[in-house]
């Protein structure tokens, strides 16, 4: 037994260095391209296996030991899951900090932005918005011994909630406060650029990550808050009252920073938040449950939950990041709106709960478990990504990969005094993806407690269980979805795959000093097919600005259900062996634009297609 001590001991002093030898190098800003060039890495794009450096290092013998650090063990399920922050509005472009905004760029008053804006005249904000980028202290569990320094937006994380409407422009003005230079606390630099995931956006407002917002500087963001269609294909009003596609609506959306080769460093330090968009006057999805669609209403019943994991140091309970942790971060300590395991107390009634996976680089599949005797309570699944499906679709369990959303119906009706667990079932062991297995119930990593001791209140929201029995087979219960029958102009074919101990695509990698790689003729439609050629990775691909239909999976169209990938999405789980072809229509704005992989170390490690909309496109099948 001394012997095995003895051992472990200094298993874990070795852990602890190698550990630290690899913050300083991410402290130093070295990036896998450095580090590529210095010997460092192998072909397969590790560390070299050396003590005192990689997480995985050889023994004498060959075998591999693990050094990745761990958290310090905490109780599970002590604190309250916060809810998040609703960000308050100017009704005047007078309340905001700084110069009033405008068209062109304020260079001269410090604004970071050098595009005009496309629409800010013809799509004039009703409402004005003003965050600030900030650094700050928060403990994600009690237990810990000291809050860690996150970045945020207005100084907490998850960042505020925006609630936006159609029809309603607005403009959100970001100032980046961040510290100054050597002041990040060993990661993330202070050169941001924020993106709102996936408004239908002009690229000066969409967040491309080679647009940065420099610290002590603003930048304008102008947000139309416009149904895709609106100056193009369905310029007419629609049964909503405005311009644009209904069938286009998107509900869901998140804003995050997307700065170039750091987006993992920033978002992983707290730089994301939540954005709700509606219908207004109680049309569709419009936040109250007495009209529309007759969701559970906002925001009582209405519920924004922000899942991550995280690792924190064991010595000293500081938020650890470890770029070179495998082929993605897998933190051991899970993560809803910024707190270890929380709990939630709700009313014996329907909830609308809304899941957002911020990553880094873990993959879930969330069940609801009975824990009396581990059973599963079904759900409704009613959207992937930010869109809804066609109708509702009764699921054990929904999967999410890293920057995809679903918002689903529990029901806790008749269920006072009960106890149930959000659950993860989905096996994953390292950055590379989830290994396929899925958990029996119990058996997986119980994320959320949700006790049902809130007093009993009305719920008038739609039961789909009664609405759904009396709605002829096939007819949609939300809006269907857009046509898929305008020609496409192109197919072009982009290989996700590994080059030189890098992730790359069709075998290059991103450079905003670059020109765009490929063009899309504005006002076409094309097909793209996704093929994952890197072997044992799984990539969620993400295209900002447009949503796409997935046409085929594998050869086969894709089925409805909370596992495989249907509906209109803008994420796309690209899994072992993949081939996907999905259908685009590019509409309303020219400009710059990211094609790119969401888990976000293979994202800043340079899988990434820099892309363009214009008057001419071109013809390239393998940009």
């Amino acid at each position: 037994m001394a012997n095995i001590s003895k051992r472990d001991r200094t298993r874990e002093k070795r852990s602890e260095l190698a550990a630290k030898n690899r913050r300083e190098l991410i402290a130093a800003g070295f990036k896998r391209r450095d580090l590529l060039k210095m010997g460092l890495l192998t072909s397969a794009g590790m560390l070299i296996p050396k003590s005192g450096l990689s997480a995985r290092p050889l023994t004498s013998a060959g075998f591999v030991y693990d050094d990745t650090p761990q958290s310090r063990p905490t109780t599970p399920f002590v604190e309250e899951m916060p809810r998040l922050v609703e960000k308050p509005f100017f009704t005047s472009a007078a309340s905001l900090t700084g110069p009033p905004p405008q068209v062109t760029p304020n260079t001269a008053a410090g604004e970071s932005r050098t595009i005009n804006h496309q629409i800010l005249t013809g799509q004039p904000p009703q409402k004005y918005y003003e965050i600030h980028q900030k650094a700050f202290q928060a403990k994600s569990h009690p237990e810990f011994s000291q809050p860690s320094t996150l970045w945020g937006y207005d100084g907490i994380f998850p960042g505020p909630l925006f609630r936006a409407y159609y029809g309603e422009p607005m403009l959100v003005r970001h100032w980046n406060d961040l510290p100054p230079d050597g002041q990040n606390g060993g990661f993330g630099l202070n050169s941001t650029t924020t993106h709102l995931h996936n408004g239908h956006t002009p690229q000066e407002s969409d967040g491309h990550p080679c647009f940065f917002n420099d610290r002590t500087h603003f930048y304008d963001h102008h947000y139309p808050n416009v149904l895709a269609g609106f100056q193009s294909t369905h310029p007419t009003l629609n049964a909503a009252g405005i311009p644009g596609d209904l069938k286009e609506s998107m509900h869901t959306l998140w804003y995050h920073d997307h700065r170039f080769d750091y987006t993992s460093q920033n978002v992983y330090k707290g730089m994301a938040g939540m954005f709700n968009l509606f219908h207004k006057n109680g049309q569709y999805d419009g936040g109250d449950e007495n009209s529309g669609f007759r969701l559970p209403s906002y925001p009582n019943f209405d519920v924004n939950m922000v899942f991550n994991d995280a690792v924190y140091d064991a010595q000293t309970d500081q938020l650890a990041f470890d770029l070179f942790n495998l082929d993605g971060i897998l933190g051991d300590k899970m993560q809803v709106n910024g707190k270890v395991q929380p709990v939630f107390h709700v009313s014996p009634r329907r909830y609308r709960f809304r899941w957002l996976n911020m990553g880094p680089s873990r993959f879930y599949q969330f069940s609801i478990l009975d824990p009396t005797n581990n059973t599963t309570k079904q759900i409704w699944q009613m959207s992937t990504d930010g869109n809804f499906l066609a109708r509702p679709v009764k699921v054990d369990g929904v999967r999410i990969s890293v920057a995809e959303r679903t918002d689903v119906i529990v029901d806790f009706t008749g269920l006072a005094g009960k106890t149930f667990y959000i659950e993860n079932r989905l096996e994953q062991t390292d950055g590379r993806g989830p290994t396929g297995k899925v958990l029996n119930p119990g058996q997986g990593t119980k994320v959320l407690k949700i006790v049902v001791d809130q007093p009993a209140v009305a719920d008038n929201s739609v039961n789909f269980d009664t609405a759904l029995a009396s709605l002829p087979a096939g007819q949609p219960y939300f809006y269907g979805f857009p046509d898929t029958t305008t020609p496409i102009r192109v197919t072009r074919t982009f290989k996700f795959e590994r080059n030189n101990g890098q992730w790359a695509v069709n075998g290059k990698f991103p450079n905003c000093l670059e020109p765009p790689r490929f063009a899309i003729k504005l006002n076409t439609a094309e097909k793209w097919i996704f093929q994952n050629n890197s072997g044992g990775w799984q990539h969620p691909i993400h295209m900002h600005f447009e949503e796409f239909q997935t046409l085929k999976i594998n050869g086969q169209p894709p089925a409805v259900s909370g596992i495989v990938q249907a509906g209109r999405k803008d994420v796309l789980r690209l899994e072992h062996n993949m081939q996907a072809e999905v259908y685009f229509r590019f509409r309303d704005f020219k400009g710059l634009l990211p094609l790119h992989c969401h888990n976000v170390v293979h994202e800043d490690h340079a899988m990434m297609v820099l892309l363009e909309i214009n008057d001419n496109g071109d013809l390239n099948p393998n940009p």
